[in-house]
């Protein structure tokens, strides 16, 4: 399943931490491109990540990401 996230409000450092296949977080991009389960959008320039609804993940262009729940894509970073 294909996401379309709008990127153009999204921290130029995440886009391509995201987006370059040689991108630290290009797997978790992968992984959302992949599993329906997995959801994103873009607030304050950053990447918010849910599972089912629920948030888990905050990724950020130059700062640490921000892990709110464990879960398995957290073990991606």
């Amino acid at each position: 399943m294909k996401t379309n996230i709008d990127i153009t409000n999204m921290c130029s450092h995440l886009q391509h931490k995201l987006m370059d296949d040689d991108g630290v977080y290009h797997q978790i991009w992968q992984a959302i491109q992949d599993n329906p389960e997995l959801t994103a959008v873009v607030r304050s320039r950053q990447l918010h990540i849910y599972r089912n609804g629920k948030k888990v993940l905050i990724l950020k262009g130059k700062a640490e990401p921000q892990i709110i729940r464990e879960d398995p894509v957290c073990g991606l970073l």
